[in-house]
């Protein structure tokens, strides 16, 4: 079976010179056609002429293979003849699962130049005071990014893949923040991992134009990136969620925003394979995909969340945002209500429907911009926007414990993210505009299933040690700092909640932990002078 479509593959590859970009231009044209279609498992062999003969008539110019997809092709053609009947003479054949067109899906965001003002209170989505100056603010209606920093601002061990335009990849908030692929050798023109991507070295790939140059032609992708990724605490720019994760890029739409789901389905299946521990997508289409939804299911079963944006009409949940197995985000305002409408048009809004998961903010969302490293003055509207808040977040939580699963992650989220604050459309529990509600960093991340993990940080874990333990409440507590440098300690009690906290300068000082009924507790280690890390976390047994 493989060798026969493969077979075909190498028969139909007749060009290469005909890029994404004009793929996309041709699209409404009759000249131009892209399916995508899935073999059976069985019955190819005997049929292969009848494929064949049916790609020369209908002249199948290129066939590429999705990877990890079995069996799995996009096919492009010059036709004459509508979608309706090339798909039924390729399903007449017999030979496949489904036929599919191969739909354009967009970007869920829109940027606008705004008033050039000081930077101070533009980041409301992460710290609100109610001072935002742009649209209606409530204090608080944020995700508490400033105390959630306290936890942890993220491991460069943790790789977050970022699906859109491209990146502007030298921008100074990403200096030194780009996934490289050890396994490629640079510049060889060889696939050395055979990935079927070859020169992928560093950054990711560029699946318009078929690169490894994911360089950002439109501004989207490089917002969405900052919101999530940008390096914070560096005294230029705007802060993103995680400041320390490494960046994989890969661009899936165009110059227009525009992106083919084929290359959606490419990409995550790329992420995944390459070590991803995160995708965002910030796109989608009122179209389903077998494919699409195949690629998600991949991901899934190889436990690395997909975070999508629900998309910007005021009307249902865009594909992929529907599927199951992704993580479907909805906007908020900074009054803490359904973005409705967005900054830049009065019909616009964050989609809704059962399955929006969580909100996210995502109106007036300051941000880099693609055509410069000094222009701040940008702010995007959308569900794009709002996706990469919660794809930021989950890679802190995995910064904290690796080995949590989809489903775990989604508990945590469930259980933490703020119910009933947007007024009478935010029901309780799960809605269809709120999902489960607006998500709150802070809480996650001092979830007892994020906190409770050992043995993060291997090489330093030693370095603290906590003694005696088992502990008997009001004797003497000793936390030996071999590091001899000022560190935090914060005791919290299975439900997450801090019970109590000491700082000090000492490498060993006695302490006394009163008022503490008998049990399990969890004692969270960070060094003062470096708040981006968390040392360690350490089990103490009260009795």
């Amino acid at each position: 079976m493989k060798n026969i479509c493969y077979a075909f593959c190498m028969l139909f590859v007749v060009y290469s010179g005909i890029s994404q970009q004009n793929d996309i231009n041709k699209n409404n044209s009759t000249s131009q056609k892209r399916l995508i279609v899935k073999f059976k498992n069985s019955g190819v062999k005997s049929k292969s002429q009848v494929f064949s003969k049916l790609n020369k008539t209908l002249n199948v110019t290129r066939i590429e293979s999705i990877h990890n997809l079995n069996e799995t092709f996009l096919l492009k053609l010059n036709s004459n003849k509508n979608y309706n009947k090339i798909i039924s003479e390729y399903q007449n054949t017999g030979l496949f699962e489904y036929v599919e067109i191969d739909p354009i899906g967009e970007g869920h965001g829109k940027a606008i130049l705004a008033p050039n003002e000081p930077l101070f209170n533009r980041q409301w989505s992460l710290v609100n005071d109610g001072s935002f100056s742009l649209s209606p603010s409530i204090p608080d209606a944020d995700i508490d990014m400033d105390l959630a920093w306290e936890i942890t601002t993220g491991d460069s061990n943790i790789i977050v893949a970022i699906l859109d335009s491209g990146i502007k990849t030298d921008h100074p908030e990403f200096l030194n923040r780009f996934w490289i692929n050890e396994d490629e050798i640079p510049g060889d023109f060889i696939d050395n991992d055979n990935n079927g991507y070859v020169d992928d070295h560093k950054i990711g790939w560029d699946f318009v134009e078929n690169n490894n140059s994911p360089n950002d032609h439109h501004g989207h992708g490089t917002n969405v990136a900052g919101i999530a990724v940008a390096t914070g605490n560096n005294n230029i720019g705007y802060a993103g969620v995680n400041w320390n994760c490494k960046i994989m890029a890969c661009r899936v739409l165009d110059r227009e925003n525009l992106g083919f789901y084929s290359n959606w389905a490419k990409a995550i299946i790329y992420s995944v394979n390459n070590g991803a521990h995160v995708i965002n997508l910030s796109a989608g289409g009122i179209e389903p995909s077998n494919v699409l939804k195949e690629a998600i299911d991949y991901a899934y079963s190889k436990n690395v969340p997909v975070i999508v944006s629900a998309g910007n009409k005021n009307t249902s949940v865009e594909y992929p945002a529907r599927y199951e197995k992704a993580i479907a985000v909805g906007a908020t305002n900074s009054s803490d209500r359904i973005a409705r409408p967005f900054s830049w048009s009065s019909t616009s809004g964050s989609n809704y429907g059962p399955q929006i998961d969580f909100v996210a903010p995502g109106n007036y969302i300051y941000g880099l911009n693609n055509a410069s490293d000094t222009n701040y003055n940008y702010y995007w509207s959308g569900t794009s926007q709002a996706a990469p808040h919660v794809a930021g977040l989950i890679s802190l939580m995995l910064s904290l414990n690796k080995d949590l699963t989809i489903d775990e992650i989604n508990t945590v989220l469930r259980n933490t993210s703020e119910d009933k604050v947007g007024g009478n459309s935010d029901l309780p529990g799960k809605d269809d505009f709120f999902g489960y509600g607006r998500i709150n960093a802070y809480e996650a991340l001092k979830s007892n299933m994020v906190l409770s993990t050992e043995g993060m940080n291997e090489i330093i874990k030693n370095d603290f040690v906590i003694y005696p333990n088992p502990y008997k409440s009001g004797d003497d507590l000793f936390i030996n700092n071999k590091l001899n440098n000022k560190f935090n300690a914060k005791v919290y009690n299975t439900l997450g909640q801090m019970v109590f906290e000491i700082n000090t300068n000492k490498a060993t000082e006695p302490y006394k932990i009163s008022g503490l009924e008998s049990g399990t507790y969890f004692v969270k280690i960070s060094n003062i002078e470096n708040h981006s890390k968390i040392i360690i976390n350490k089990k103490l047994i009260i009795k």
